[in-house]
């Protein structure tokens, strides 16, 4: 199936129509829900949480390009969009492994080999989820605290913490390649400590911009008090990470609304949480599909150059 992706244009289109028809039936399924959450909303409000969430991924993708360039194929921006948000329209096809296989592809396009975008897609994953599960952590102690929810979640940051050590790193990535059938990363592959707190400081900070996100429609629906903006980073943060570990359902869908209805009980009850998770879903899939076409036009428009750029880096680096 791989090989017939790189020799067929045909198929890559088909593939990508395929990932915009998931995403697209999910919006209309839940046209109905939508629009009576849209209803009780201001549009000053919509407007502010979708350039949150906008704003939110385009510092992950940075913190996932500076993994990649750790472990030595520095990306030119035009390049990154296009690898990253066409190849992430994956996540939206039933199935744990279709984003990482579009992203594969797409780095050879960029002499990105597979082993190499495995492992920072992996490595990018474990960050954020560790940087997410200590962000809820910090923000959401009390609620945690009264509720005892979620505390087993939160016990992964020191898992987290070790994986990202070296030695481990090495051994676990070269374990899942050899599952993957894939070359392993070579030692002088592994992401440098450098790299790793950029990584770490671009993640947090996104995590910290998409909290407006939820924080305009929870006060458009009447949820007040200085712990807002926190209650509106951590929710959204454990709520992510939920989603994440329950890898059977595709981008989370369901379980992270349950997951974000308990974290703003706090602040809102449950019809107006609802509305809150309905709106960050909407909000997060329009963005998803936003940054596909910028990054699939911002590709084209600067493909030549940043591949000739990129080489350049890349020859430089090794």
């Amino acid at each position: 199936m791989l090989s017939r992706l790189r020799s067929s244009r045909l198929l890559r289109v088909l593939l990508a129509l395929v990932a915009v028809g998931f995403l697209g039936y999910g919006l209309v399924r839940n046209r109905d829900e939508t629009a009576a959450a849209f209803s009780q909303l201001s549009w000053w409000s919509l407007a502010g949480s979708y350039l949150s969430v906008m704003a939110g991924i385009g510092v992950m993708v940075l913190a996932w390009r500076a993994v990649l360039a750790g472990m030595g194929s520095p990306l030119p921006l035009g390049s990154t969009a296009r690898v990253f948000f066409v190849g992430q329209l994956g996540k939206y096809v039933p199935g744990s492994v279709w984003a990482y296989a579009a992203m594969m592809e797409l780095g050879r396009d960029h002499d990105v080999p597979p082993r190499r975008m495995f492992g920072s897609v992996s490595l990018a994953l474990l960050v954020s989820l560790g940087c997410a599960l200590l962000v809820a952590a910090v923000t959401l102690r009390e609620t945690l605290t009264r509720t005892n929810q979620a505390w087993y979640l939160l016990a992964l940051i020191p898992v987290i913490a070790v994986c990202l050590h070296p030695a481990v790193l090495t051994f676990g990535l070269n374990l899942a390649l050899r599952v993957a059938r894939q070359e392993p990363l070579g030692q002088g592959r592994l992401l440098g400590g450098r790299a790793v707190l950029v990584a770490v400081a671009l993640t947090v900070t996104g995590w910290l911009v998409y909290g407006p996100h939820l924080l305009l429609p929870m006060a458009d629906l009447g949820a007040s008090g200085a712990s807002l903006y926190p209650v509106a980073v951590g929710a959204y943060a454990l709520a992510w990470a939920t989603g994440i570990v329950t890898v059977i359902v595709p981008a989370g869908i369901g379980v992270r609304e349950g997951a974000l209805v308990l974290a703003l009980a706090p602040v809102l009850d449950s019809p107006r949480a609802l509305v809150a998770a309905v709106v960050s879903r909407v909000m997060f899939t329009l963005a998803d599909l936003s940054w596909a076409g910028i990054g699939f036009l911002w590709g084209r428009l600067s493909g030549p150059a940043d591949r000739q750029r990129a080489g350049s880096e890349t020859s430089v680096s090794t």
